[in-house]
């Protein structure tokens, strides 16, 4: 036996020894630091965090498609005769951009690991991937929300409940949790660029140390190729500290052979008139530039002269060279009679970018900004593409907030990829986008068509995570207690009390049942499915459906069968208020509710169809709880009560509280919406594989073609509430709209009208 704080044959001390004793009989996997200790690696320096691990996700969910959006060209020629495009201009095949809602790690194993990756491969291969990740700040998932036609009033939204547990998985345990996000997620990348292909990731100073440490494990740091100091703003006053005017850009390579475009920036007047000193003749500017190198060369012939290099010096050209250069003009001659190369001004397109980027400023106004947190200036991310993609490549963004990156991609004639976790960002991104093919098309420029997608159906998981270091049976204990703690707050809230007995219902609120979403997905169809097929077994008529979100697109028209009568109901966020509980001030509100009129007009075979939406309520609240005491005299703060937006504010003097309703009419609830006249006409194919085959298979859904759409932008608040006339031939057709409200949740009507 060693003596205490010797090493033996293993390399242990004793005390690391009775360590691994310990993990070994209480069947623990070893901490990562014995893996140094007990086995070779190569590795000099590794970044270890509580809880790492190197395993990855590699589930592979289906990928739902909402809706594809193409907004159809007209009075030109179509790419390929008629392979991509159908004879109205509408994208039939080839690639389709895609715009992804759901949890990104999911997507990425599912991208990864799925059939969709055959597609990229297809185009290519990835070659270029920027992230934007949250870097421990509250506001990322919050937003400006204008009202209405209204410039001047608007209100913040407050992040969803899952945004919020995506936020708290993040941040919640400090930088542990945020390496440990952001290290799995960047491996998945790191598996789907193509080998030539690059990651920019853009971070601030509270994450770049250990972003550079997780992408130097990941891509190697023989694949670092810059880190990129961008500056923001001019100035910046904090007042106790240096003003941080910085970010920082980490740019590495798949491999040595990555693609890249050197870039360049205008000169200066001053660099000009500093550098371009000379002119010939005819008044072009030039800087004589040495032609010479390191070590000893021969003597050349210049104007019938031999001349000596300088001692230790050669000339860089041949006399021939030489000689072509002296009947070009192209050489200068000092006073000395040094020779020079001329180098002119306009052969030059401009100063190679260098790693500090202090030419390109966040953006402050003009119809770029969209009002989001993060948003970065398109000039930066045209200066990326441009660097690391050419014309026809594929480029992806997988936390793509605004859709910055999407929107320069398409103006660059690249394919893109982008998702998102927040259901407002893809709806940003869904309305920027249309306005980017609306220019390109008034421009009369090329684009594609771009599906939204949501990466399901979601399977239900474990409500709220569990200890890692417990025994598999106890942690499937812990989830067991967590998820009844979850659903007895919510039936507290919703004043129902607990049944037993079923697989989906889990309450009963007089002489409704009462089904519970999960705390950290979607309401999913297949969810809804099942508790509809659970009551027609069990002969049961009434059923409320409660949850904090609902997958994009369904539409509920489609779960109100015969017999069954079922209600959906959105959970808000005050039900973890315990006092809110307490005091019954949440407040449950139905899935919003639309009504339109279809419009009719022509004779013959053809006639046009035209939509008026004529009607849509919600029913929210945000902010409402015991404002009147919060509130301090002489201001004013913007609320949701009770299906109402309103102004409230507390006079100076009286402390008075006046509320002044902000939603003067229905549509003001309304920030888009959209037709499609045929609703029935495509079917959802999905590949999946099956026995190791892959097969397509049809979901029972049907996917919106948005054929025609209206929305309010921060430039243009107005909103048509009559679409424009489609032309069809006589016959039965479903038509679905779909309106998105001011929060960015959508709900879709289907009705049937005969031509």
């Amino acid at each position: 036996m060693n003596k205490q704080g010797t090493k033996n044959s293993l390399n242990l001390s004793d005390n690391e020894r009775r360590d691994v004793i310990k993990y070994l009989e209480a069947g623990k996997p070893l901490p990562e630091k014995y893996r140094f200790l007990l086995f070779k690696d190569d590795r000099e320096v590794e970044l270890l965090w509580n809880g790492k691990t190197n395993e990855v996700t590699n589930v592979v969910l289906p990928f739902q498609v909402i809706e594809q959006i193409d907004e159809p060209r007209e009075g030109k020629e179509f790419g390929d005769g008629g392979t991509l495009f159908d004879t109205s201009g509408k994208q039939i095949t080839g690639w389709t951009n895609k715009l992804i809602w759901g949890d990104n790690k999911l997507i990425l194993s599912s991208l990864k690991n799925g059939p969709m990756r055959k597609e990229i491969e297809a185009q290519g291969g990835l070659k270029l991937i920027y992230i934007d990740p949250p870097f421990d700040v509250g506001a990322d998932f919050s937003m400006d929300i204008e009202i209405g036609d209204a410039e001047k009033e608007s209100f913040t939204k407050k992040p969803s409940v899952i945004e919020e547990i995506a936020y708290r998985d993040t941040w919640g345990k400090g930088a542990d949790s945020f390496i440990a996000m952001i290290y799995e997620r960047i491996k998945l990348m790191h598996d789907l660029l193509a080998e030539d292909g690059s990651i920019y990731v853009h971070c601030d100073w509270r994450v770049n140390s250990y972003m550079r440490l997780v992408l130097n494990e990941i891509f190697g740091e023989k694949n670092f190729q810059n880190e990129i100091v961008w500056q923001r703003f001019g100035a910046h006053n904090d007042g106790k500290k240096y003003g941080v005017v910085t970010d920082t850009i980490f740019y590495y390579s798949k491999s040595t052979s990555k693609l890249y475009n050197q870039q360049t920036e205008p000169y200066t007047e001053e660099y000009i008139k500093e550098r371009f000193t000379m002119q010939d003749a005819d008044g072009r500017r030039f800087y004589p530039n040495v032609i010479t190198g390191k070590g000893a060369g021969p003597a050349r012939i210049f104007k019938g002269v031999s001349r000596l290099p300088s001692k230790g010096r050669h000339w860089t050209y041949t006399q021939k060279g030489i000689d072509e250069l002296e009947k070009q003009n192209r050489i200068y001659y000092s006073k000395e009679g040094t020779p020079y190369l001329k180098q002119y001004l306009d052969e030059y397109p401009g100063r190679p970018v260098q790693n500090l980027w202090a030419d390109i400023f966040m953006t402050k106004s003009g119809p770029e900004l969209l009002g989001y947190p993060t948003q970065k200036p398109e000039g930066l991310l045209a200066r990326i593409i441009k660097t690391s993609t050419n014309e026809g490549d594929l480029i992806a963004d997988f936390f793509c907030g605004s859709g910055t990156a999407l929107a320069v991609a398409e103006k660059l004639n690249r394919k893109w990829i982008g998702t998102d976790l927040g259901k407002f960002g893809v709806h940003t991104s869904r309305k920027r986008m249309i306005g980017v093919q609306r220019e390109l098309k008034k421009n009369e420029k090329d684009f594609r068509a771009f599906e939204i997608l949501n990466v399901g159906k979601y399977e239900r998981e474990s409500f709220l995570e569990t200890n890692d270091d417990l025994r598999a049976e106890e942690k499937a204990r812990q989830a067991e207690r967590k998820e009844q703690e979850f659903i007895s707050l919510i039936l507290s809230a919703y004043k129902a009390e607990p049944v037993e007995s079923f697989l989906n219902v889990v309450g009963k609120k007089r002489d409704r049942l009462v089904a519970i979403g999960p705390i950290n997905l979607p309401i999913s169809q297949k969810f809804i499915q099942e508790i509809v097929a659970e009551m027609k077994e069990k002969n049961l008529t009434k059923v409320d459906v409660l949850g904090f979100d609902y997958e994009m697109g369904l539409v509920f028209d489609d779960f109100i069968t015969e017999g069954i009568d079922i209600a959906f109901q959105i959970i808000p966020r005050e039900v973890f208020d315990k006092r809110a509980v307490e005091r019954g001030h949440v407040n449950f509100y139905d899935v919003a509710y639309i009504d339109v009129k279809p419009i009719v007009t022509g004779r013959g075979n053809m006639k046009e169809l035209a939509i008026e939406l004529t009607d849509f309520s919600v029913f929210y609240n945000q902010d409402n709880g015991g404002i009147d005491e919060e509130l301090k005299a002489g201001r004013s703060k913007v609320i949701i009560e009770n299906g109402q937006v309103l102004k409230v504010a507390k006079d100076k003097d009286t402390q008075e509280v006046a509320r002044e309703v902000l939603t003067k009419k229905w549509s003001d609830w309304i920030d888009y919406w959209a037709i499609d006249y045929d609703f029935a006409d495509r079917k959802e194919i999905i590949k999946v594989f099956e026995n190791d085959e892959e097969k397509e298979v049809w979901t029972g859904d049907y996917i919106f073609d948005n054929e025609w759409q209206s929305f309010r932008t921060k430039k243009n608040r107005n909103l048509e509430l009559t679409s424009a006339p489609k032309e069809l031939p006589k016959g039965d057709y479903k038509v679905a709209i779909k309106v998105v409200d001011i929060f960015g949740n959508d709900t879709t009507k289907v009705i049937d009208v005969k031509i």
